[in-house]
């Protein structure tokens, strides 16, 4: 009883252990001279839940149906989510890409067509364009510093 109750302590002290591991993965980071592009896209308030489900429920899952090199994309971009409105009442995502993979495709339109075929794609592109005010739209493309 007393074997089989310490086997047990080890066993779940063992999962405790190598589970967060497993579920990290590293994360590429530019190095000094490498290009980050950063793009903010503005959001409209009544629009934050459906760009939301857009990004985690369809474009990101969608990868999986991409070529190995189309995942890179995804793997090497973060989503940044506001924690506060603009001052013009809309809500600043960001993706950051980094570091940029050259010659990528990284159009959001032309990743969906690869993802779920042409009619599938254009109604979740459409989900996409009626969350966001497109003329606000922002981008920078910076290189990493030495520092």
């Amino acid at each position: 009883m007393l074997y089989s109750l310490r086997l047990s302590l080890i066993c779940c002290l063992i999962a405790l252990i190598s589970i967060p591991a497993l579920s990290q993965s590293t994360r590429t980071v530019a190095k000094p001279n490498e290009t980050v592009w950063v793009i903010a896209y503005p959001v409209k308030a009544n629009k934050r839940a459906q760009y939301e489900r857009f990004i985690h429920e369809i474009f990101w899952p969608g990868a999986k149906n991409l070529s190995a090199a189309e995942q890179k994309i995804f793997k090497q971009t973060r989503v940044m989510h506001p924690t506060k409105p603009e001052p013009d009442g809309s809500y600043a995502y960001l993706f950051i890409m980094d570091p940029v993979i050259k010659g990528a495709d990284y159009g959001i339109e032309s990743l969906l067509k690869k993802e779920y075929g042409e009619p599938k794609a254009s109604e979740y592109f459409k989900l996409f364009k009626d969350a966001i005010i497109e003329k606000n739209y922002k981008d920078y493309r910076l290189t990493q510093s030495k520092d």
